[in-house]
């Protein structure tokens, strides 16, 4: 994994992305995991912004089922 201080070139734009869009302001340790391939870790945030987007489910709700799926499964994320 490359440290957020340790980032350049697309891996610190796609990080400095991650953490605007941050409810606490933090790069999650989940992405973190990805950060040897950005072009990746980049797809995965767009995904992750139009999952987590009020819709038919609040973003509140969203995070409620993640939650709860990652429990059934044993995730710590």
């Amino acid at each position: 994994m490359v440290d957020e201080a340790e980032a350049k070139g697309p891996l610190a734009e796609v990080y400095a992305m991650a953490k605007a869009h941050s409810p606490i302001g933090i790069v999650a340790p989940i992405l973190q995991t990805m950060s040897l391939r950005p072009d990746f870790l980049a797809a995965i945030q767009a995904a992750s912004r139009m999952h987590f987007t009020d819709g038919a489910l609040t973003r509140a709700q969203h995070e409620m089922i993640a939650s709860y799926v990652s429990a059934l499964n044993r995730c710590r994320y």
